[in-house]
């Protein structure tokens, strides 16, 4: 394993560094949030300086994309990580229009690339992955209960989906949802995948919904949809009916790599912020920089945080050279270790803050909102052990 950067990287990290601080960091300021939850207009002028400068669309390979490996594109996604509200949308890599883009370029077909993918591309408009429900346990997607029926030349679609992230940006024009087709079909062959349009009658946006009490206003909320006999043509189902499970699979791998690199970006500004904050302030007669249990969480963060990177990096690694099958393992126990991490030092930072630290005054309340909901966010952490206890297990059965 040689996770050394190439030249490529190399010089893709100068460039998005030098775009970080010369444009995203002094505009993190100006970051305020649309009545109507359309994308901020911050936002906006830093996407036409990034594209300008080629930093787009840097998570997708191949000749769509940027045509990066994901073990290139892990210490870029890590950059934006450090301004997570601003920079992933700012250079078009921010999920979940990521994930889509993935499905469309992957199992998409041309008249749904040329409709959807091609505008996502070029950032015209937004989208959103409905799968998860709130009258089952969405962590086991077999549990989905949206019916996606068959009628003639058309599909009708029937459920309530929440946690629809991004779907209150009136720019989201398209939902991928994720339904049964045939209840009675193999338990992982009963769901599909299907485009909606935003605008389809009986499409409604029914409310936003808060995360530990945030709006996420910046990247277009979270919502309750209902779909109510919603119909759209049988052309519009993403692959073979039968196959949304897989789809789902093969798009929650790079999400879930996506985010830990994120996440990465995230505690080294956790720690950057909080050795500012302890070298300024004075308790008991020193700076809280010489207090012993500041210094040992300073320490603790720095070694989880290179422990958590090679993790993600090896995770990478696997991915480019035997596949998203052969990195399941890695891919789990990122998504695992990551956050919890993250958490934890995002938790040591806000208390190194005293008051501010939970305040509207640092983004590390808000930073701690996010993280801790990856915990549940693309399968909970308690499927990912049950899922890895199982493989460890199958080693030492007959």
């Amino acid at each position: 394993m040689d996770f050394a950067f190439d030249s490529h990287t190399e010089a893709l990290r100068e460039q998005l560094t030098a775009f970080l601080t010369e444009q995203v960091y002094p505009a993190e300021s100006r970051l305020t949030v649309e009545p109507d939850w359309s994308t901020p207009a911050v936002i906006r002028e830093l996407r036409l300086e990034a594209r300008r400068q080629g930093l787009w669309n840097l998570f997708l390979p191949g000749e769509r994309g940027a045509g990066l490996t994901n073990l290139q594109y892990a210490p870029l996604a890590e950059l934006t990580g450090r301004s997570i509200q601003l920079a992933p949308a700012a250079l078009n890599c921010a999920a979940p229009d990521t994930g889509n883009m993935e499905v469309l370029n992957e199992f998409g077909d041309e008249a749904q690339r040329k409709q959807w993918l091609e505008p996502l591309l070029s950032g015209e408009i937004r989208s959103a992955f409905a799968m998860t429900e709130p009258e089952v346990a969405s962590s086991d997607a077999t549990n989905i209960r949206t019916m996606i029926t068959r009628d003639g030349d058309d599909y009708v679609i029937k459920g309530r989906k929440w946690y629809i992230t991004g779907a209150m940006n009136p720019e989201c024009r398209i939902f991928i949802v994720m339904g049964l087709t045939d209840p009675e079909a193999e338990v992982h062959r009963r769901q599909s995948m299907i485009l909606v349009p935003r605008d389809t009658p009986g499409v409604t946006v029914k409310r936003a919904m808060t995360v530990f009490g945030y709006e996420d206003r910046d990247h277009g909320g979270h919502a309750e949809v209902v779909f109510d006999d919603v119909r759209v043509p049988a052309g519009n189902l993403i692959g073979e009916p039968g196959s949304g499970f897989a789809i789902a699979q093969a798009r929650l791998g790079p999400g879930r790599i996506h985010h830990c690199m994120r996440a990465i970006g995230v505690a080294e500004r956790a720690l950057e912020l909080m050795c500012r904050r302890v070298s300024e302030r004075v308790a008991f007669g020193k700076p809280l920089a010489a207090q012993g249990v500041i210094q040992d969480w300073i320490a603790e963060s720095r070694v989880r945080i290179e422990q958590a990177r090679l993790l993600v990096l090896k995770a990478a690694w696997l991915m480019d050279t035997v596949g998203n099958r052969g990195a399941h393992t890695e891919i789990q126990a990122i998504k695992i270790v990551v956050p919890q991490t993250v958490e934890w030092i995002l938790d040591k930072a806000v208390q190194a803050h005293g008051a501010a630290g939970v305040s509207q005054d640092t983004p590390l309340a808000q930073l701690w909102a996010g993280l801790r909901t990856l915990r549940l966010a693309d399968g909970p952490d308690e499927v990912h052990r049950r899922s890895l206890a199982r493989r460890e297990l199958r080693k030492y059965q007959g």
